[in-house]
């Protein structure tokens, strides 16, 4: 099993920048890439995006791509999400999560985090 905590969210003025973070812990030899979703009431959880865990590679939806960088610490086992130039439809909750294997399902989930971008 893999535990993953989120933390770093919070009220942010819109244009400026965030850091989150995503601790993991437990089986953490057995995380193959770690992503980073987002949740506004009413609507479906959304890609933001992802890392590879040994390569490092990223990737990221359109809508954050220039903004939003992903980067992780191995031997910290903590992936961030730095977010810059943030807008007010980058207010949600923000969820880590993790994958074992390649494939569509994500394993591990944390709890979430709000960020809130304020105008």
């Amino acid at each position: 099993q893999v535990q993953l905590a989120e933390s770093g969210g919070g009220l942010v003025q819109a244009g400026g920048s965030l850091r989150l973070s995503c601790a993991a812990s437990g089986r953490t030899l057995s995380i193959y890439s770690m992503g980073w979703f987002r949740q506004t009431p009413g609507k479906e959880r959304e890609f933001v995006g992802r890392i590879f865990w040994n390569t490092g590679l990223t990737s990221y939806a359109e809508s954050v791509k220039g903004r939003f960088t992903i980067s992780r610490d191995n031997a910290k086992n903590t992936a961030f999400l730095q977010m810059n130039s943030v807008a007010d439809e980058d207010t949600a909750v923000y969820y880590c999560a993790a994958k074992k294997v390649p494939g569509v399902n994500w394993d591990y989930w944390g709890q979430g985090t709000q960020v809130t971008v304020s105008s």
